[in-house]
């Protein structure tokens, strides 16, 4: 069977290397934690919806990533309510983000910077509604539109990261996430084919897709 023209490098590179059953252990694959200590963004953020994205909204998903950042998503209508609730918290307001948005920076050497990306995105009020939860209870950005995000990003961390996302999502939510990217990245909709048959080359199929 022929594979999937896809436009990233990184998946074609990944496509070429992966052999079956290279996959990391099930039971590492399973576990959810929350080690890193987030702060208390609930709270700082009362009143202005909010998710994770990035390596801390993974841990929702997959295995936790050790990080010294943490990104959140946004709408770009709430980013002056943003500054001002961090300037309030104690943080200070870095550099404005290529993609929009800010970093607010703690004060001192302790603490992660926040990189707040401000987003206009057409499927951003469905995905702030329906946030999932992480093992600390913090709102990660729903897995469909987590994965649009890194297919966008396409950088090789993404990828891998993708292939996290989709070695627990069973077919029904395989499809909406195809649906997803069809509708709002529709030249990606080959990417993301490649990714799922990288993703059970790696990992397996789900086990709603054997019999």
């Amino acid at each position: 069977m022929s594979q999937p023209q896809v436009k990233n490098p990184y998946i074609r590179i990944a496509l070429r290397r992966a052999r079956a059953g290279t996959g990391s252990s099930p039971v590492f694959l399973n576990r959810r934690t929350a080690v890193q200590q987030l702060p208390n963004l609930r709270e700082i953020l009362a009143g202005i919806r909010w998710a994770l994205i990035g390596a801390m909204a993974l841990r929702a998903y997959a295995p936790e990533r050790m990080t010294q950042d943490v990104d959140i998503l946004i709408h770009a209508h709430d980013e002056p309510a943003a500054r001002s609730a961090f300037i309030t918290a104690g943080y200070a307001i870095g550099g404005t983000l290529a993609i929009g948005g800010f970093t607010a920076l703690p004060v001192g050497e302790a603490g992660y910077s926040i990189d707040v990306v401000a987003s206009d995105a057409p499927w951003l009020d469905e995905a702030l509604d329906h946030p999932s939860f992480d093992p600390a209870g913090f709102p990660a950005l729903p897995r469909p539109f987590l994965a649009l995000m890194k297919l966008q990003a396409g950088r090789a961390q993404d990828v891998a990261d993708i292939t996290r996302l989709l070695r627990a999502a069973g077919r029904d939510e395989r499809a909406l996430i195809r649906t997803v990217i069809a509708r709002y990245a529709p030249d990606l909709v080959e990417d993301y084919d490649a990714l799922v048959t990288l993703t059970d080359l790696e990992f397996g199929a789900p086990e709603d897709s054997r019999g």
